[in-house]
């Protein structure tokens, strides 16, 4: 009997200490090895989806700034609403008188906004892509070249022309790699374009007739004390937004439509 009780305080012992040490390799895992893990993940991929990986959410951080500053990274004529400046895509200083677009290559300049913006993480990427490639043997040749960004339907597409050869064994080419974010801010401009077209002719647009059209699609109109008006268009099923700012047939403080006509 004596034998078996040491026996059993033996067992007891032995599951208390690999309790411990699982208890120690979770924590040393949880503290380490994400870092660790994502540096081995990274290591593994090929060119395109490593910079998938690198790009991608700069560009979806780029493009939802944009989004709800009117397409400007720096706008410079805004309106201040709940602390964001969002920038003039129509606007006229006279009262009684119709907007003029400030912004008639809308889709251009957000794209050129988003190439601006994302280009010095873009040459962060490449650099530590060729720093990995070398570290696992490879004689890497890289030229730099210009990125560049393309608002399509349902999605946005930012093709770097850098080229890359991975040469070890044998050589490999990479030339033009896509990062490919899933946004349909293409759709959210037509239909700003819209409003805007609205707002140049008649001085104001009708948003119902939007979301009676598009049934996934919310556009609400702010209207502001000295004749601004903050458009919001927000696609429900993704959450995407697109905001701007306009100014249009505004009335001189006191005035309203009734005593103007009167």
């Amino acid at each position: 009997m004596r034998e078996i009780s040491w026996k059993r305080k033996g067992q007891v012992t032995i599951f208390i200490i690999i309790a411990i040490m699982i208890v120690i390799i979770g924590v040393l895992s949880y503290l380490f090895y994400p870092k660790i893990g994502s540096n081995l993940w990274l290591e593994s991929m090929n060119p395109s989806a490593f910079i998938q990986n690198c790009m991608e959410e700069d560009i979806k951080n780029s493009v939802e700034r944009l989004s709800m500053q009117g397409g400007s990274l720096k706008p410079e004529h805004y309106f201040l609403y709940n602390d964001e400046k969002v920038e003039y895509l129509c606007y006229t200083e006279e009262y009684y008188k119709t907007c003029v677009v400030q912004q008639p290559m809308l889709k251009k300049h957000i794209e050129s906004e988003i190439k601006k913006d994302i280009r010095g993480k873009a040459k962060e990427c490449f650099d530590s892509m060729k720093e990995s490639y070398e570290k696992r043997g490879y004689k890497v040749s890289l030229k730099q070249g210009e990125p560049d960004v393309e608002l399509l339907p349902k999605r946005i597409v930012a093709t770097f022309s850098n080229s890359l050869t991975l040469t070890k064994e044998s050589s490999e080419s990479y030339d033009n790699l896509r990062v490919v974010l899933n946004n349909n801010l293409y759709e959210l401009l037509s239909i700003a374009n819209s409003i805007i077209a609205w707002e140049t002719r008649y001085g104001d647009a009708e948003t119902t007739t939007y979301m009676n059209y598009y049934r996934d699609l919310k556009v609400e109109k702010k209207k502001q004390s000295d004749g601004t008006t903050i458009y919001i268009l927000t696609d429900l099923n993704s959450g995407n937004k697109f905001q701007f700012a306009s100014r249009s047939l505004a009335w001189p403080p006191g005035y309203g439509v009734d005593e103007v006509l009167v």
